[in-house]
């Protein structure tokens, strides 16, 4: 909707009224251009575009990663279906038409990745794949530094401080495999922090993952996303990191994680779960410096895609030999890595 239209990174343009066009990408782009549900700061409706376009290599639609010997791009074969048409007056209008976007991806059997937008598009996002994996059958891994669990915002149901609630109230996936990672600040308040402890949803506030470890907290949130849940959702909000390593958002809150955690973790995430979708949300370039903010969700989707296609690899019983001295230990995903 907002600039040159390009694809992520070189890769093919697909269409997303012809199924036949991405019926072999087993990984679908789709751009959700929508700041509508913003209570601070806006500008998300460019992070798709940002998210895309920023990279020094040439956009020539392969990624080759380092550690484990994979182009997820090219071994995915990734398509880029472009954006929803999202009207930020037209709220309902647009989070129905992204839902069903990513329902029909989700039912080529391809993995839905999301560009957001601001975190209200997580509704549709997850319930377009609950659609299709089954309703209550979706878990949530959510890296945020806001539980985003509100029950209204400003007098209005859907923004960016409401979709997990909404979620779990329409049983698109249940509170007890909700999994919150990076919390930190002073919201919410007591009243919605009941609401969240009554649903069981398990969040992993920064003082916790200070304590125990990253490492050790990803173990826990992993077990409990897998336990009687068919497919993961992957939803990563940027200001889970420290606003000083990611400004381009739209509430930073000091104190979190570090660029290097987040990828490590993604990385990780996506090598060892049944991935059922993505979305990278609350890139807000405007405020962004020097593009710090877009390369590391454009790195948080190639992390992402890269261990999916390694595990996807995996279950293919491929065992092509890596590069020369790569580091990744056979088999598995690497020890210490977060």
């Amino acid at each position: 909707m907002y600039g040159p239209d390009a694809t992520f990174l070189g890769v093919p343009e697909a269409d997303l009224d012809d199924p036949s066009s991405y019926a072999d990408a087993r990984a679908v782009v789709i751009g959700a251009p929508f700041d509508g549900g913003t209570s601070h700061r806006p500008g998300a409706r460019f992070g798709p575009q940002a998210i895309r376009l920023t990279d020094y290599l040439p956009h020539d639609g392969s990624r080759p990663h380092l550690a484990l010997g994979v182009d997820p791009l090219a071994e995915l074969g990734v398509v880029d279906v472009g954006d929803v048409e999202m009207l930020s007056g037209e709220t309902e209008r647009s989070l129905d038409k992204l839902a069903d976007a990513v329902e029909r991806i989700a039912r080529t059997g391809a993995l839905p990745v999301v560009l957001g937008g601001d975190h209200t598009i997580a509704l549709p996002d997850v319930t377009g794949v609950a659609r299709h994996v089954g309703w209550g059958r979706v878990s949530v891994v959510h890296f945020d530094a806001h539980a985003d669990t509100g029950d209204t915002q400003f007098g209005s149901l859907y923004g960016h401080g409401t979709p997990m609630r909404r979620l779990i109230e329409s049983g698109a996936t249940r509170g007890d495999r909700f999994l919150q990672i990076g919390l930190r600040g002073y919201w919410p308040e007591p009243e919605t922090l009941r609401w969240m402890a009554e649903q069981r949803m398990r969040s992993f506030e920064m003082t916790e993952v200070v304590e125990r470890g990253l490492d050790a907290c990803l173990t826990e949130a992993l077990a409990i996303a897998t336990d009687g849940c068919e497919g993961v959702f992957l939803s990563v909000d940027v200001d889970v990191v420290d606003p000083g390593l990611a400004p381009g958002t739209g509430t930073p809150e000091p104190g979190g994680l570090t660029s290097r955690q987040l990828l490590d973790a993604v990385r990780r995430i996506a090598m060892e779960v049944p991935l059922a979708g993505l979305d990278v949300v609350e890139v807000s370039p405007p405020y962004d410096h020097a593009e710090v903010t877009a390369y590391l969700a454009n790195r948080v989707v190639l992390e992402v895609l890269s261990g999916f296609a390694w595990r996807q690899r995996e279950a293919g019983g491929d065992r092509r030999p890596r590069r020369p001295g790569a580091p990744l230990l056979e088999g598995r995903s690497p020890e210490g890595d977060v």
